[in-house]
């Protein structure tokens, strides 16, 4: 398949999801998801492994800074830096920002887990869009990107205020990437080894999706630890994974 090809399948991926997501009605927030289904409190912490779980996120972002500044420690594609700077910045301001929500959740403290990582998500995205289709093509649409993240957040708090609550650029900005990047991986060599790692990464955050969905059911079987707390322990690992793919992968000769 020719390149011209390649790209025409992604950009198709893209108007569909774009026109389903305007033609779709508006999405407000339920005030349901607030009351997840583990509400123990420990140690006068409220929600205790809701709150507690999302240090690991605060642990992988630390570790993969650290690593960051000692250039040396990861393989990266040094033009975008910035991206993978902004994604483990992100991973520890997900560990607050989701941390104050489950220790308070409603839709204003909602704002402050999901901003970071809308930060995360398109930041994964433009690291894949430079290691896999053009690394100026990234480097330019990474700061648009960004943007649009964090007004989709901004949108949807402002929608709820007027109680027009809308959450479809949200879904969007969160789900889009996770469409295009299997056809990026599918479409596109990499410039590097251990392709599979980034296939585990997606597969994780899928498991992460799933416990989410079946927060209470998974409690019920388990009885100490909620689909929710399992979502963010997935997800950490998810992440845990892009940063050992960073540090153990090798460039592929050409």
């Amino acid at each position: 398949m020719d390149v011209t090809s390649k790209y025409r399948i992604l950009i198709g991926i893209s108007v569909v999801a774009l026109v389903a997501a305007i033609l779709a009605p508006r999405i407000a927030q339920d005030p349901l998801y607030h009351q997840f289904a583990d509400q123990n409190a420990f140690l006068s912490i409220p929600n205790t492994l809701n709150v507690l779980t999302n240090l690991l996120f605060g642990w992988i972002g630390i570790e993969g800074l650290y690593r960051l500044l000692r250039r040396e420690s990861l393989r990266i594609v040094n033009e975008v830096y910035p991206a993978y700077l902004c994604f483990f910045a992100a991973l520890i301001l997900i560990a607050a920002g989701s941390g104050y929500y489950h220790w308070m959740p409603d839709n204003q403290t909602l704002v402050w887990d999901r901003l970071p990582m809308t930060i995360a998500f398109m930041s994964f995205f433009t690291i894949m869009l430079a290691e896999r289709i053009s690394v100026s093509f990234a480097r330019m649409l990474f700061p648009l990107l960004i943007g649009i993240g964090i007004a989709s957040i901004v949108y949807w708090y402002l929608s709820e205020q007027n109680s027009q609550g809308d959450l479809r650029p949200y879904a969007l900005v969160q789900f889009l990437p996770m469409l295009l990047i299997p056809s990026i991986l599918l479409l596109f060599k990499s410039s590097y080894t251990r392709s599979s790692d980034i296939w585990w990464f997606l597969a994780w955050y899928l498991i992460a999706k799933v416990c989410e969905a079946f927060d209470a059911e998974l409690l019920n079987w388990l009885k100490f630890l909620s689909g929710h707390s399992l979502k963010h322990i997935a997800a950490s690992i998810a992440c845990l994974v892009f940063l050992r793919h960073l540090r153990f992968r090798q460039t592929v000769d050409p």
